[in-house]
């Protein structure tokens, strides 16, 4: 019996694996012109930590975790997303203490939900996500989403839509709360088991459901932005002038709410538009989350964040038939004949590596016709032929793989005149 990789993962295979690299390349890049810094949190966590910051009503909690208990005992969960890591994290080492705030930090690496595979989402998928912790300042809410657009369309996504909601302060989201509850209680009846537990604990999540989304309740449901106080009102005014002073287009959408328990104020998704994409759009989504790291024991310390999937990235690049430059080639492809030939390979090889070129050798003792054919499969730049009588004569034959031209050089001191040839 053959065994088959899991249910809802993937192997990433060379020639694949380069477009991974090249956006995982950038958005490090971009971290860094923003001054946010890498964190690299456990796979696994307490089930705490989950259920008191992601909250117990939300669909992850409730239905798409993966947890189990070690011999110790104690629960454990696969982490399903990396705020929360990244915040408790932030109160553990006592980062608010840190000179320079807010705290602007980045995360990239594999989250686990246990979900209905389906294109552009598995079990085990890969979140790039960036957390600012620290500062209560609207212009910190733009500049968030200004990094999140940037990643996208520095490799090419033209068809993005941004949609913004603020989900208000406490005040705010009491006074909806009431309005909800009074809303959908009357006929709580007609709605999923999910929603019914809901409606008491967190009625706000109801209009999140993806069973009852049609329901006329719905679409009568009281908005947030009815409810929002002064403070809320001119906090969302804030973040909506400086998008605008940074030319990031955006809608406002009420009904836009975030799936997990922590959101605060600025609401926020990417989607694509491309034809062809699929029924889910959503790339990226995000929010403030004031009050998470007093919920993990921590002081007060608001914070905003987002978290993009890489592999909805590649799709909605692939949606656009955008071509990532993964595959640039090697530098040099060394051809070899004769025993003594193949031998001086080896040490000419490690030569041109450590002088920091790629480069590559035969290793089935093919003849010459096939070892070309292996260095245009490598799409090689160069190829050097070494056989029994340049050996001899301490000569090698330099062949540019674009121009055809050929030149002959001292063996000696080849990786010398090859790194000024390329420079």
């Amino acid at each position: 019996m053959s065994i088959q990789i899991p249910r809802g993962t993937q192997d990433i295979l060379p020639g694949e694996i380069e477009k991974w690299q090249l956006i995982e390349e950038k958005a490090r890049e971009l971290c860094a012109k923003f001054q946010y810094r890498e964190i690299r949190t456990p796979i696994f966590e307490h089930t705490e930590l989950f259920l008191r910051s992601v909250g117990d009503t939300t669909d992850i909690v409730q239905k798409e975790m993966y947890t189990f208990e070690d011999r110790g005992k104690r629960s454990l969960t696969l982490r399903p997303e990396g705020t929360a890591s990244t915040v408790r994290s932030f109160v553990e080492n006592k980062m608010f203490g840190y000179a320079n705030q807010p705290v602007k930090l980045y995360y990239m690496g594999p989250m686990f939900r246990y979900e209905r595979p389906q294109a552009g989402r598995f079990r085990q998928f890969v979140q790039f996500g960036v957390e600012a912790i620290g500062s209560a300042d609207p212009a910190i809410d733009a500049e968030v989403i200004a990094l999140a657009m940037s990643l996208y369309q520095e490799l090419g996504l033209k068809k993005l839509k941004l949609i913004i909601n603020s989900l208000g302060d406490k005040e705010s989201r009491t006074a909806h709360r009431e309005a909800l509850i009074n809303h959908f209680k009357p006929r709580i009846g007609e709605f999923c088991a999910d929603c019914q537990n809901r409606l008491e604990k967190n009625p706000m999540r109801i209009l999140d459901c993806k069973q009852d989304r049609e329901h006329e309740l719905m679409q009568t449901a009281p908005s947030i932005i009815d409810f929002l106080n002064e403070d809320s009102k001119k906090y969302f005014e804030k973040v909506q002038k400086y998008l605008n002073d940074l030319d990031i287009a955006f809608e406002v959408d009420p009904n836009l709410v975030r799936g997990l328990d922590y959101y605060n104020h600025t609401a926020f998704e990417i989607m694509s538009n491309a034809e062809g994409f699929g029924a889910i759009t959503t790339l990226c989504g995000g929010g403030r989350y004031n009050g998470l790291t007093e919920e993990i024991g921590g002081p007060e310390a608001p914070g905003i964040g987002f978290a993009m999937s890489i592999e909805r990235f590649i799709a909605a690049l692939d949606a656009e038939q955008i071509v990532l430059p993964a595959n640039e080639g090697i530098d040099c492809f060394l051809v070899a004949l004769g025993e003594e030939a193949k031998d001086y390979t080896v040490g000419l090889l490690h030569k041109l590596r450590l002088a920091g070129f790629s480069a590559e050798r035969d290793y089935l003792d093919r003849k010459i016709k096939a070892q070309f054919k292996a260095a245009d499969r490598s799409n090689a730049k160069y190829v050097a032929i070494l056989g029994e009588d340049e050996l001899k004569a301490n000569k090698i034959n330099l062949k540019s793989m674009e121009s055809g031209e050929q030149t002959e050089l001292e063996l000696g001191s080849f990786v010398e005149q090859f790194t000024a040839l390329l420079k």
